[in-house]
């Protein structure tokens, strides 16, 4: 197993993915989440929660039914989170534009996770953008994790080059 990376410091305000715990949390957020995508807002919503799990900046789910209607299209395909249970993926659409599997959620969530059985996650990513209290959110790095960082969290963040055994 990788050697866990030394925190960067944290200063007033912010956060560090390293006291986040492991199983994740779950929990509400009061800040409005908005994401653009093909030149368009497919939400804008303030029922917020996030989850919180070590070396990874917070994950947002949001409610299905803020999305545009015809934002979320049923994809193929699934996957399983030790925690959270199984997942199902969405091609994410504005008019023409799609970004394919961009978006997840767990339909029936495992015990403790039961407050994201009607969310959505998006990866920002593919997104014209995704803002958290009005800020844009940075990507966490990697094509596997879906987490956004603000300027409220410090890392090192999971999903780099060399953080697979963190």
């Amino acid at each position: 197993m990788a050697q866990h990376p030394q925190p960067d410091p944290v200063s007033v305000g912010q956060e560090s993915v390293w006291d986040y715990p492991r199983p994740p949390r779950v929990e509400r957020v009061d800040q409005r989440v908005v994401i653009r995508f093909g030149g368009k807002v497919i939400v804008d919503t303030a029922d917020v929660v996030r989850v919180l799990e070590t070396s990874h900046p917070p994950v947002y789910y949001l409610p299905i039914a803020d999305f545009a209607d015809g934002s979320l299209v049923p994809a193929t395909g699934g996957s399983f989170c030790e925690f959270k249970g199984g997942a199902r993926y969405f091609d994410v659409r504005s008019g023409e534009t799609v970004a394919q599997r961009a978006a997840w959620n767990y339909p029936s969530p495992s015990a403790g996770y039961e407050m994201l059985a009607e969310r959505v996650a998006v990866y920002a990513r593919p997104m014209d953008s995704c803002e958290v209290g009005g800020e844009t959110v940075v990507p966490q790095p990697g094509g596997f994790y879906g987490g956004w960082i603000t300027s409220a969290i410090v890392g090192p963040f999971k999903g780099g080059p060399g953080s697979m055994g963190w």
